[in-house]
């Protein structure tokens, strides 16, 4: 057993995962560097939550990436006393369910142990902050101009987990802006054929395809913008729009590797008060 270091401080970011050496370098390596340079004194690992990604990489790269339990236990074992654990989830859906198990499973191996919240997490009521304002804030900086007859589409991934409605108030504050910028989801409500109606409504013509995804992966490059006879560019240019897809994933926009930055902080601030546990 190492010897226990009470300075010994590490942020563990856990992401879903990506099998894309160039989407991994871009969304969640580059999340990561910034946690590192906000936060120097401590030591930054990574985890991933899907097991198939985590296989995948191992037999077809040879890279091993731990899940949330392993990356915990070995912080553990090397005599780690704060852990800061930060997911890059946008909804806090099965995915956080998991991770947040896994922490207070944890709890006891650390004499401090945090979990920071995803993207959209916290409504403004009861005084908290208003995660979805920040995220269609965040949002703007990507998107391209405004004009009356473009619109766009952001695919998000969707879940049977109650979370889900975070993408129906993440819309509804995208509406209350006047935005032409409309959410469904690869899985689950709202759909591609909500998204159209609306654009009918609208009289667009034109479709930027935008995924609402930490990583522009599979769901984006195929399920969004590939040729195939269900995807969102082959239903939209059938409707009789014009399509362009914009393949960057969140974790490209500095903005939202801010939130990020931010959720940690916030994690840090509860951490002096009750040691961390999420409600």
């Amino acid at each position: 057993m190492v010897a226990v270091n009470q300075e010994k401080k590490a942020i563990l970011v856990v992401s879903f995962g990506t099998t894309y050496p160039h989407t991994l370098k871009a969304c969640i390596e580059s999340i990561e560097d910034k946690v590192r340079c906000e936060f120097p004194g401590f030591e930054v690992r990574r985890a991933f939550t899907s097991h198939f990604i985590i296989n995948k990489l191992a037999k077809r790269d040879n890279v091993y990436i731990d899940d949330t339990a392993k990356a915990l236990q070995r912080l553990s074992d090397e005599g780690f006393t704060t852990i800061v654990v930060q997911p890059t989830h946008i909804i806090a859906g099965y995915e956080f369910d998991e991770v947040k198990a896994v922490v207070e499973n944890c709890r006891s191996h650390f004499p401090q142990i945090v979990l920071g919240r995803p993207v959209l997490y916290f409504d403004g009521s009861n005084g908290t902050i208003d995660d979805y304002a920040v995220a269609v804030d965040a949002l703007g900086r990507q998107l391209p101009a405004p004009a009356p007859d473009r619109a766009v589409a952001l695919m998000g991934h969707g879940s049977s987990h109650q979370a889900n409605q975070s993408y129906y108030r993440l819309q509804e504050k995208l509406s209350q802006l006047g935005l032409n910028v409309f959410l469904a989801n690869f899985d689950e409500t709202p759909t591609i054929e909500d998204i159209m109606e609306m654009l009918a409504e609208r009289y667009i013509k034109h479709v930027t395809m935008m995924p609402y995804m930490l990583v522009a992966g599979d769901h984006a490059m195929k399920d969004m913008a590939g040729d195939g006879a269900d995807t969102w560019k082959t239903l939209l240019e059938q409707a009789g729009y014009t399509t362009e897809a914009y393949l960057k994933g969140l974790g490209e926009n500095p903005a939202y590797q801010e939130i990020y930055i931010q959720h940690i902080r916030d994690a840090l601030r509860t951490m002096t008060v009750d040691n961390g546990k999420t409600e």
